[in-house]
C-alpha cells in the first residue's frame, strides 16, 4: 500500500476551478516534487493534504484512511507536517521552544501536573527538551536553542521550521518552497540536509520549489501542474524533455 494516495482530487472557489482530478501517488520513504508555473494551484494542493482546505470532490488516502476535509490538526496527528512559503516561525519564542511546540501531540502529562509541577510535568518536560536538542543538533542549530527565532539568519530560519515540522514525528512531510530566497550556499546545504532527514528519518518528503536545479538534483519523481491539472508526471530527466512542461513555462504551442 503506498503511503499516500490522492484521486481524483478537486477544489473549486466561487465557480473557479482551482484543482482539478488531481491524482498522485507517493511511496514511503521516497522524494517527491511539485512544480508549475505561479498560479498553478501547487500551495492549494498541500491546503487541501493538511486539511486548510477542504476540497469539492476526490479523496486523500493516508495509509489506507481517508483523510480528505479532516481538521489539519486531526491530519497532523495522522502524520502529515508542513513547512510554509513564508515562513511562519513564533518569532519571539527561543529556537528551543519553537521546536518544543512541534512535540505538543506527544505530551503525556495532564493540565493538573502542569499546573502543580507535578513529576509527570517534569519528566514530560525533560523528554521535549531532550528531542528538541537532538532535532536542533541534526540541523546545526544547539549552539542557537536559547536565542529568539527572529535573530537567525533567514537560512537557519528556514531549517528551524523544517525541525519543528518534524518534531511532530510525521510519515510524509510537506515543504513548500524551502530555498526561496536562499543564495546558492545556502541551497546546496539544504538540499544535502532534506537528503539527511529522508535517510535518517525514513519519511516520505513532498516539496514545492520554482528552483529546477534544485528539483531535479533532488527529487526521484516530479509531478507538473499547470492551471490546477496535470500535465505531465515522472523523473527529471523526463520533465526536462517534456514538450507540455517546455510550453507551460516558456510559452508557446
Amino acid at each position: 500500500m503506498a503511503l499516500l494516495e490522492v484521486k481524483d482530487l478537486g477544489i473549486v472557489f466561487g465557480g473557479l476551478q482551482a484543482v482539478s482530478r488531481l491524482n498522485l501517488t507517493i511511496e514511503k520513504g521516497h522524494l517527491y516534487g511539485l512544480i508549475g508555473p505561479n498560479g498553478a494551484g501547487k500551495t492549494t494542493v498541500f491546503n487541501m493534504l493538511t486539511g486548510v482546505y477542504r476540497p469539492t470532490e476526490g479523496s486523500i488516502m493516508l495509509d489506507g484512511e481517508n483523510i480528505a476535509g479532516q481538521r489539519p490538526a486531526h491530519i497532523c496527528q495522522k502524520g502529515i507536517a508542513r513547512t510554509f512559503q513564508n515562513i511562519r516561525l513564533f518569532q519571539d519564542l527561543t529556537v528551543l521552544d519553537n521546536v518544543k511546540v512541534g512535540l505538543h501531540n506527544q505530551m503525556r502529562y495532564n493540565m493538573w501536573s502542569g499546573i502543580l509541577r507535578l513529576p509527570a510535568y517534569r519528566a514530560g518536560e525533560r523528554r521535549m527538551n531532550e528531542r528538541a536538542m537532538e532535532l536542533l543538533r541534526i540541523f546545526d542549530l544547539d549552539g542557537e536553542a536559547a536565542l529568539k527565532a527572529s535573530s537567525l539568519p533567514y537560512g537557519k530560519q528556514r531549517k528551524l521550521e523544517i525541525a519543528r515540522a518534524l518534531a511532530t514525528s510525521p510519515k510524509l512531510l510537506l515543504l513548500d518552497e524551502p530555498a526561496a530566497g536562499m543564495n546558492p550556499n545556502e541551497t546546496a546545504e539544504l538540499m544535502n540536509t532534506i537528503k539527511a532527514v529522508r535517510e535518517r528519518f525514513g519519511i516520505a518528503i513532498l516539496l514545492i520549489e520554482h528552483d529546477m536545479s534544485f528539483v531535479m538534483g533532488i527529487c526521484e519523481q516530479i509531478t507538473v501542474l499547470d492551471y490546477g491539472r496535470v500535465i505531465a508526471a515522472g523523473t527529471g530527466e523526463e520533465i526536462r524533455q517534456n514538450p507540455k512542461v517546455i510550453a507551460a513555462y516558456l510559452g508557446g504551442d
